[in-house]
This record gives structure tokens, C-alpha cells and sequence, in this order.
């Protein structure tokens, strides 16, 4: 087989024999690439900038089996996630849900987009100080977006059972809906349900597949970090029974915020009607 270019973003490096590494590509066209990268581990190889969380160009060669990386230029390293524990394990949510969603060799349309843009936020984080709140919101709206590109989209807009549009009365407190994984979205608080949301949480909910994150009039995020957590718990329960198995960086990035979900477990929040 010819030598090949390929660019995309690397979700995943694992070791391979005694100097080589495993690298899991995203890229448009061939969606999960994965390829050896001979000499990476060690300490002087050309080879060694082949880590996870970076936009790699590569020249790829081989015939039968794993091919091999040739050659290798870093366009853009998110290096700079791991200076916060919240930004790093939001980014590594996104990417093990990518390596869930995207078929080897078939790319989805769409998928290494949104997730470099939901890196680039994280970056943001990092690099200008922002709130820890922002990455949590951040990993919650790129499981929304990365889930519907990938067929696995939340119904969000009618019930599932009787298809009457979900629309949310906010202020009224005892509005709810459930979850129940195999069908979606249910108004009535259903006995049996994984999860049930008051009328605020779905709304927030329902503003995430939009492209930006939804925000008061002063930019500060709707919702507080409770709030957040819940619909994180709300998007493994989906991702569990939808694709097999729950993301552990997602799990972390909720233990960065255990005080807050501790603290008011049970409680109602309120957003604005519209803003």
C-alpha cells in the first residue's frame, strides 16, 4: 500500500513492544485511524510529540495489519488542559465518547469539528482564567452536540410516549419529566425513571445543542454547578444504555465537583424564561 497523508486530532496513545506507541486518529474521511508510531517512547525519536489531544499531521505507509506513521508535524497541541484537572478530564470525556461514536474507517460528519471547537473552549479556560463551571458546561454540551452527529441524539423537543411537545412551564415547581433510557423523555414524574427533571432542568437541557453555551445577558452561564452535574448524570445514563458503557474521565470530572452536588442535592433551580 502507497503512503498515505492523514490529519486529524489524536484521541488516544497506548504503549506498543518495547519503544513504539498506539495511536488512535479521529480524522473526516476515515474516522478512527489506528496506527503504530515506530521509536515514540523514546526520548529523542521524531516521532515523540505523537500524544493525546493533538492535531497531528502524518504521513502513514504499510501494507497488511497496522500501518505505520512515517513522518509527523504537531499543527496545534492542547497540552495546556492539563494544567487544570477540570479542563483535562472534560477533554478526555469528549474523547473517549468519540472513540465510542465514530466507526473505524467511516468517518462522521461533522464530529472532529465540534469536538476540536469544544477543546479550543476548554483551552480558553485554561489560558484565560475562566470559572471551573465552564468546563463542566463545555463536557455537557459537547456530549449533546458529539451524541446527535454520532445517531444518538437526545429527544428533546416532544415526549416519548405520547408525543406532546416538552415544553417546560417555567416557575411552575411541580412540572417534571423523566428519563427513561430506552425510550427518552417522559412528562410526569414515571415511576421507575432513571432520572427526573424539573421544568428549569429541562430547559437547560433543551438550549444545549444550540452552537453556543446559553448564557445570562451578563454572560455568566445559566445554571449552577449542581444543576450541571445532573445533566451529566442524565447524559451517562443515555450514553450506558446507548453505547454500553459510561465514560470513567466523566466520572472524574463529576468528583471535581462533589461539593457542589453534595451540598444541594434535592434542590430547585430557577433560570430566566428567555435570554
Amino acid at each position: 500500500m502507497p503512503e498515505e497523508s492523514l490529519e486529524g486530532l489524536s484521541l488516544k496513545c497506548g504503549p506498543l513492544g518495547e519503544h513504539d506507541r498506539l495511536l488512535t486518529l479521529l480524522s473526516d474521511g476515515a474516522g478512527l485511524s489506528r496506527l503504530a508510531v515506530p521509536g515514540a517512547r523514546r526520548p529523542r525519536s521524531s516521532l515523540a510529540a505523537a500524544v493525546p489531544l493533538s492535531q497531528l499531521r502524518l504521513q502513514v505507509g504499510g501494507g497488511r495489519g497496522l500501518r505505520r506513521v512515517r513522518q509527523l508535524r504537531v499543527i496545534h497541541s492542547f497540552g495546556q488542559l492539563g494544567q487544570r484537572l477540570e479542563t483535562l478530564a472534560a477533554a478526555q470525556s469528549l474523547a473517549e465518547l468519540c472513540l465510542r461514536l465514530v466507526p473505524d474507517g467511516d468517518g462522521v460528519a461533522g464530529a472532529l469539528d465540534d469536538l476540536t471547537l469544544q477543546l479550543r473552549r476548554l483551552e480558553a479556560v485554561v489560558t484565560e482564567r475562566q470559572e471551573n463551571l465552564e468546563a463542566l458546561a463545555i463536557a455537557a454540551q459537547g456530549h449533546v452536540h458529539l451524541l446527535a452527529l454520532g445517531g444518538y441524539g437526545l429527544p428533546l423537543q416532544h415526549c416519548a410516549r405520547t408525543g406532546e411537545p416538552l415544553a417546560p412551564p417555567l416557575g411552575n415547581r411541580q412540572w417534571r419529566c423523566s428519563l427513561l433510557p430506552r425510550e427518552g423523555l417522559v412528562i410526569g414524574a414515571v415511576p421507575g425513571a432513571m432520572l427526573v427533571l424539573n421544568a428549569s432542568e429541562l430547559a437547560l437541557l433543551q438550549r444545549l445543542p444550540r452552537p453556543g453555551l446559553p448564557r445570562c445577558r451578563d454572560g455568566a452561564l445559566m445554571g449552577p454547578a449542581w444543576v450541571w452535574l445532573r445533566l451529566l448524570e442524565l447524559l451517562q445514563v443515555w450514553c450506558q444504555e446507548h453505547l454500553g458503557r459510561r465514560g470513567r474521565a466523566l466520572r472524574l470530572l463529576q468528583g471535581c465537583f462533589s461539593a457542589e452536588a453534595q451540598g444541594h442535592r434535592g434542590a430547585a433551580p430557577s433560570l430566566p424564561p428567555n435570554d
